[in-house]
């Protein structure tokens, strides 16, 4: 269907939420299930394990005797207990990346912890609701000695004060109940959102066209068909020409090819669909870490072309993303954040 639609059910056997453009799949967040006990967005009580000297980074025990890392070592010592919020996701054998910056997020405020200030979202640009929000924020942290910071999200715009500040206080008294919780061994104290409550927090903002929900919605929408597709390395980039996307145990590379077209364009012509459509496949199949790209060949005069196009596709991604650059191979280098569990582990039970 055209515009813009959210669909709530099941795929793979797990619960799920589906962002659809025009029919096409734009975002999808997947239950883990049992693939790990603290999935991105999970706030626990941790235990400082050993610092890793030279690296400034320090390693934790986690619940579940689970170990996790943080780069950030600064005023921490060994035996010390401290509450950490996943912030990506680790291969297996690997520790769990974390964050001491934590982040309680609702559709229209997300309070931050040690962050203070309030803040509004730049989208906003009505001066007199930009005002109002301030205002009902200064008047939420003035009493508070947590340091507690408040982002007021775009959604902000279209709700009632009123509203706002139900979400604000329930948010600032979870979050001063977790702060107060620090002592203790290791505990998850609070589980990521489920695929349907990230959704409305994330998704909700412009209104979407239409949501459906259900057990079948992901059929009838045809998003189990968008998603499954997504298991195949193969793109069809359009014209013939295709890229293929493999996850390796180091890196993911990304190979593209023209096909049957020898045309003096048809290299940069399938690198630009690429280019236009990587950050969306590596979101969907939830791909980060080093990302090397063999883009097919072209003229040198055509990078500068292509970078720009790169750089539009993954300015609005959520994921801390580096365009690092060519090689003296002619490969392109690309450094992205692993914030979700990959899509084909998801799919397997964590067998692929």
């Amino acid at each position: 269907m055209k515009g813009r639609q959210i669909v709530l059910g099941q795929v793979f056997g797990r619960d799920a939420a589906a962002l659809m453009q025009d029919g096409q799949l734009e975002d999808l967040i997947i239950d883990a299930g049992h693939l790990t006990p603290l999935p991105p967005g999970a706030i626990c009580r941790a235990k400082v394990d050993r610092l890793v000297k030279g690296q400034g980074g320090v390693f934790l025990r986690l619940p579940e005797g689970e170990r996790g890392y943080l780069r950030d070592r600064s005023g921490l010592r060994e035996g010390q207990t401290l509450l950490v919020q996943v912030n990506g996701s680790a291969e297996d054998g690997k520790a769990i990346p974390v964050s001491s910056r934590l982040n309680f997020r609702g559709r229209h405020v997300i309070v931050t912890p040690g962050a203070p200030g309030v803040n509004v979202s730049r989208r906003i640009r009505d001066e007199d609701i930009r005002a109002g929000l301030a205002q009902l924020g200064e008047a939420a942290v003035e009493d508070m000695p947590d340091s507690l910071g408040l982002v007021f999200r775009s959604a902000s715009e279209h709700a009632e004060l009123d509203e706002i500040a139900d979400e604000l206080n329930q948010l600032v008294e979870l979050a001063r109940s977790l702060m107060a919780d620090r002592d203790g061994p290791p505990e998850l104290l609070l589980d990521a959102p489920e695929p349907a409550e990230a959704a409305w927090h994330d998704w909700a903002e412009p209104e979407p066209d239409s949501v459906e929900d259900g057990e079948d919605a992901f059929v009838l929408t045809g998003a189990t068909d968008a998603v499954e597709s997504l298991l195949s390395p193969r793109i069809d980039l359009g014209g013939g020409a295709w890229a293929e996307i493999e996850a390796l145990r180091a890196l993911v590379a990304v190979d593209v090819n023209t096909g049957s077209d020898h045309s003096p364009a048809a290299g940069l012509k399938a690198n630009i669909a690429l280019a236009r459509d990587l950050a969306r496949q590596l979101r969907l199949r939830g791909l980060g870490g080093q990302i090397v790209v063999d883009f097919a060949p072209m003229p040198k005069r055509d990078r500068g072309t292509l970078e720009q196009i790169l750089k539009a596709a993954f300015k609005a991604e959520s994921a801390e993303t580096v365009l690092i650059g060519w090689t003296a191979m002619g490969l392109y280098e690309i450094s992205r954040k692993r914030d979700r569990i990959a899509l084909s582990r998801l799919a397997t039970g964590g067998a692929g």
